[in-house]
């Protein structure tokens, strides 16, 4: 307030504080209410009646006549109790809008916030006390006019006492305060203790709120038994929450649509619009949340800005309503997409709401990422299952906080993506040229492996071979699987994306599983020396490398985790591919299972090669002389021999445990070279070893010429599994024939 109104105050209330006429002066309620709506100063006193002072008594009543026209002059009788009727006013102070009362010694300002809405510079001077003339001249040299307090005794020893501030700014910080605010009906009120050092002001709106009614459902929703939530239901039913707010007699309702909750809030005025904030957990229901303080509280929280309200009140003819609604388990979009906490929100407000510049915001606190990235995405509500997209909406991360900053209302969600590697554009172009030449040549010569020993070859297999063409098969499958995943990938057909990542994960599994197989056979043929054979053996390990793997695949294919993955690189080119979207179950199924059959294999290949050692030192002492050519030889195919068990029991996928840090690039690029070779590699140790070509047979009941061939310390040093089964530990090798089992 300007200085000069503060003069013009203090004058009016030099001649008020002298005898009045409380009798000719008295109004009725409705003129406070009229004099407090218009945009006016306002002066407050306990003069012992209640009304609006338009005269005043006196010689200066000509003076001040303006005065008191461009003033909101009211009195108010503190001395009254509302156990009797009190004429021409309500009934209970606890109901009305605008009131003064004593408490003690105390002054007690009540007073609705819509009068401070209307007039953010709305100045109020309170006076209480008799005779206090003598205290006003602090008003004329006040430079401030407001939030100053002045007391003195007259000679009559009545204490006066003045309190002037600007409303809106005293009240700005004001706090809630449930001692004071008991006895007051309305929470949208502000109550100022006028008589205490600073003038403190309380807020009655309670800090979280239930909704005042509630309202009955427009339908009812069921997602017990793990049913989904359908799309274009849920979309009509949020359509059909405008119907429901002519029935709200309160400011605020909740609406049960079985599984499905929510609140809708309603401003009974334009001048009550401002920002709503709702708050709940992921086991309570969603509450008002009047102080942002709070919000912090609740695990996940929507604030509805003062914009986004009076856009809707603007376009729906002065109707203006917001409806928070959370829809659990709702329908997968095409792509089985991960969403956080398997939540949707959605907000309504009768009308389209876009383009705001203060955002909606959606807060989750606490969230446990598990490495998946966060990514605050929209549906517009068309078709009967989500198509997210991210337009509109902004995702800022902080620690384990998600917020969402989205400029229109809809359906909203927080998908979870996999972590996605980025990479240089060279060093993916690289890789990718390595895997896809080194796939096809391992896919070429695996497929020769299977064509001759499937349709060329007569002889009965041994154990030995059948076990390693059941890795070649699974090997192959993976290589076309993964050959043709990208192309699957950009038909945009999210059925054909997973049934590939399906595939795909199932060739991965059993080739894992069929690593862990050819383990096994080496160490049954180590310590069981070939005796006491496990009836149906084949059938057996069969059943554990192709039904175990498919159980798992089948699993997490009803369970929704396969669809479209992308890798980005550094340089914004996006690769996709079909895969596991649930980071969790990556680490779990792939990077969990692989790491105990690499602790079982490695633990294998480190005894055989002992055991190879152990041989080579024996041929040494048993053949002295040896020249060097012979010992360059037996190098080579001892070198070949190693990297062919590292082949055969997968231990080259281990080099993806180093791809971290400073090693990262390096070991993409021996594990796609060992890897998308390893087919070939394979070939090559098969070829050498088994003599698949030179296999014949007489009858049904011979073995093959590979698997009666003589042993020597060479050929076993060339094949560990070579007539593994007749060796006992401890016998010396001889030159005899010995049948395998």
């Amino acid at each position: 307030m300007e200085l000069k109104s503060w003069v013009a105050l203090g004058f009016l209330v030099i001649l008020l504080w002298s005898p009045t006429c409380p009798g000719k002066n008295k109004q009725p309620s409705g003129d406070i209410m009229d004099c407090l709506n218009k945009d006016k100063n306002s002066l407050i006193v306990d003069a012992g009646f209640t009304g609006t002072l338009k005269k005043c008594c006196g010689n200066a009543s000509k003076t001040n006549t303006a005065i008191l026209q461009t003033t909101c002059s009211v009195s108010f009788n503190t001395s009254v109790t509302f156990n009797t009727t009190v004429t021409n006013f309500q009934k209970n102070w606890k109901d009305v809008d605008f009131w003064m009362r004593k408490v003690n010694q105390s002054h007690f300002l009540y007073m609705a916030k819509k009068y401070v809405k209307k007039n953010n510079q709305l100045s109020v001077c309170v006076m209480v006390g008799w005779n206090c003339s003598e205290t006003l001249d602090s008003l004329r040299t006040n430079t401030t006019g407001y939030n100053r307090e002045w007391s003195s005794v007259e000679s009559n020893k009545t204490n006066c006492s003045v309190s002037c501030f600007r409303t809106a700014e005293h009240c700005s910080t004001s706090a809630y305060d449930k001692e004071v605010c008991k006895n007051s009906k309305k929470q949208d009120k502000f109550i100022i203790n006028v008589t205490a050092p600073g003038s403190f002001c309380f807020n009655c709106n309670e800090p979280i709120k239930e909704p005042e009614e509630e309202l009955p459902p427009p339908m009812i929703f069921d997602t017990g038994n793990g049913v989904h939530i359908d799309g274009e239901k849920a979309s009509q039913a949020m359509k059909d929450i405008a119907s429901l707010v002519s029935m709200m007699n309160e400011s605020s309702a909740s609406v049960t649509m079985g599984s499905v909750t929510g609140v809708i809030v309603k401003p009974k005025e334009r001048i009550d619009i401002e920002e709503v904030s709702f708050g709940y957990s992921s086991n309570s229901g969603i509450k008002i949340v009047e102080d942002r303080k709070s919000l912090g509280g609740f695990s996940r929280s929507i604030s509805v800005t003062k914009e986004a309200f009076e856009k809707a009140y603007n376009l729906s003819n002065g109707s203006a309503f917001a409806g928070v609604f959370r829809f659990p388990n709702m329908s997968k979009d095409v792509n089985n997409s991960t969403v956080l906490h398997n939540e949707v929100v959605a907000i309504e407000m009768g009308c389209f709401i876009a383009n705001l510049t203060d955002n909606i915001n959606l807060n989750f606190l606490n969230v446990q990422k598990g490495g998946a990235i966060p990514s605050c995405q929209s549906w517009n509500g068309e078709g009967s299952q989500p198509n997210w997209t991210d337009y509109g909406c902004l995702t800022l991360v902080k620690g384990d906080n998600i917020t969402c900053k989205c400029t229109h209302l809809t359906f909203f969600a927080v998908l979870m993506s996999p972590p996605n590697q980025t990479i240089s554009d060279g060093d993916l172009n690289s890789l990718t040229y390595i895997t896809y030449v080194g796939c096809g040549v391992s896919m070429f010569f695996l497929g020769v492996v299977l064509f001759m020993h499937f349709l060329i070859k007569k002889a009965k297999s041994s154990n030995t071979t059948q076990i390693l063409i059941q890795l070649f098969l699974s090997m192959f499958m993976l290589n076309v699987t993964f050959l043709t995943n990208g192309w699957v990938a950009s038909l945009q057909s999210p059925v054909g994306c997973q049934v590939m990542a399906a595939a795909m994960h199932y060739s991965m599994l059993a080739t894992f599983t069929w690593f862990a197989v050819e383990a096994f056979h080496l160490c049954q043929q180590l310590y069981k020396s070939g005796s006491d054979p496990i009836p149906r053996y084949i059938m057996k390990v069969c059943i554990a490398g192709w039904v175990l793997p498919g159980t798992v695949v089948i699993t997490l294919l009803s369970l929704g985790k396969y669809g479209k993955q992308i890798i980005n690189t550094d340089g914004g080119k996006e690769v996709y591919m079909c895969w596991i979207l649930d980071i969790n179950v990556h680490y779990i199924v792939n990077i969990g299972y692989y790491a105990l059959v690499f602790l079982f294999t490695f633990t294998t290949f480190i005894v055989v090669l002992s055991w190879l050692v152990h041989l080579k030192g024996t041929k040494n002492k048993t053949k002295p002389g040896t020249d060097q050519a012979q010992q360059q030889g037996t190098g080579t195919k001892d070198i070949v021999t190693v990297m062919g068990l590292c082949c055969l029991l997968g231990i080259t996928w281990s080099f993806a445990f180093f791809a971290h840090g400073v090693l990262k690039v390096p070991s993409f690029y021996i594990f796609t070279i060992l890897n998308s070779f390893q087919g070939f590699f394979l070939f090559l140790y098969y070829y050498n070893t088994s003599r698949v070509i030179g296999e014949t047979t007489k009858d049904n009941k011979t073995i093959s010429k590979s698997s009666t061939m003589s042993v020597t310390v060479n050929t076993t040093l060339e094949n560990p599994y070579f007539d593994l089964g007749q060796h006992h530990p401890g016998e010396p090798l001889t030159s005899k024939t010995n049948p395998q089992s």
